[in-house]
């Protein structure tokens, strides 16, 4: 890694937004646990990128979303899309500190000379809230993508792993 390049790290859980007041506030989500990761299947990299939160990455700037992946591929060469991985990891605390509680991959594809693309919004979003409620949705993913994001998850703070649930490290074994 580029040693100039600022080192992005994993959102750790903050205090409570709300600070146990039963107000205004109540009931909203906060997003300060989860962190989005890309994964270029292509190139079988892997890495943290905040901006993914908003559409606003560097690998989604300037893009068009299609309505559907086969709209993406009748309009524009198939060889020129790129197909990512977008992932929410989520964050949670046990007494002996941080570990991964929830996980989720969705499919993006990017035809760069294009400038169109396709995600699935309603895929991301409940994908999202599953990875925040716990769950481990891995499954769809190929076998080499899903072994290279649990190795980046093990490399990138093996604590943090060795705290994880056994479902949620067996998911990258399979």
């Amino acid at each position: 890694m580029d040693q100039n390049k600022r080192k992005v790290e994993f959102n750790i859980l903050k205090n409570d937004p709300v600070d146990g007041h039963k107000g205004y506030g109540v009931g909203s989500l906060s997003l300060e646990n989860v962190t989005p990761l890309l994964i270029d299947v292509a190139e079988g990299e892997v890495w943290i990128d905040p901006q993914v939160m908003h559409a606003r990455s560097k690998t989604e700037r300037g893009i068009r979303y299609l309505k559907s992946l086969e709209e993406l591929y009748a309009a524009f060469p198939k060889e020129d899309t790129k197909k990512y991985w977008v992932i929410w990891i989520v964050l949670d605390r046990k007494p002996e500190g941080p570990y991964y509680s929830g996980v989720a991959a969705c499919e993006l594809y990017v035809n760069r000379p294009a400038r169109r693309g396709y995600k699935s919004m309603p895929e991301h979003v409940n994908h999202m809230d599953k990875a925040m409620k716990g769950h481990v949705i891995v499954e769809n993913m190929d076998q080499e993508s899903r072994q290279k994001l649990g190795a980046f998850l093990k490399e990138y703070d093996v604590q943090i792993w060795n705290r994880s649930e056994e479902e949620f490290k067996g998911a990258f074994l399979k």
